[in-house]
């Protein structure tokens, strides 16, 4: 989650500090299409990073995958696809490359404290219980758990993709569209 939100963030941010992100602008590309272009390499990274893990805890650690690779791998896109919506929608909203690291840190720490990977998110306060409904590393964390430990199904962890589709299908459109409002 860390690489792909920063490595989102910084890709809007740092064709703006260079002047190369007007001249996108001027192209025939829709301000989508440049979102798309954007997107692509950062879940791509994201998705190479989980199958560097996957494949060390599978053949190093030995630890056996309970579930199947199809349902993780489609849980680790939507994933991935949601925290670069949000990294898209961070380096929209920062006008130079510090702003978007300070803004991607600031997010990160509170989705990393509240996704239930430290603190079991049943024995937090109701407030930030219903917080981490918005935060797509908490179901990430709870489908990779489901389907790699205890062979959960797709049926099984349908619930968890449709808070993280939610979080890409809000946090996308509006990085579009803060790409064709905020700098057109």
């Amino acid at each position: 989650m860390i690489q792909t939100l920063i490595l989102a963030a910084l890709s809007v941010a740092r064709e703006r500090e260079q002047g190369t992100f007007d001249q996108l602008l001027v192209t025939p590309l829709t301000p989508t299409d440049i979102l798309i272009g954007k997107a692509l390499p950062a879940v791509l990274v994201g998705v190479i990073q989980a199958s560097l893990i996957l494949a060390i805890a599978l053949f190093w650690f030995r630890i056996p995958m309970a579930g199947a690779v199809s349902t993780l791998y489609l849980g680790l896109l939507v994933f991935t696809t949601a925290c670069v919506g949000i990294g898209l929608s961070v380096s929209a909203l920062s006008a130079n490359m510090q702003q978007a690291m300070v803004y991607a840190f600031v997010l990160m720490m509170p989705l990393i404290l509240l996704s239930g990977l430290i603190t079991p998110v049943r024995n937090m306060p109701d407030g930030l219980q219903v917080a981490t409904y918005a935060n797509p590393l908490r179901f990430a964390i709870d489908l990779v758990r489901r389907v790699y430990l205890e062979g959960a199904g797709l049926a099984d962890v349908a619930a968890d993709f449709i808070p993280m589709l939610a979080v890409a299908a809000v946090t996308l459109p509006l990085a579009a569209w803060l790409f064709r409002n905020r700098f057109a």
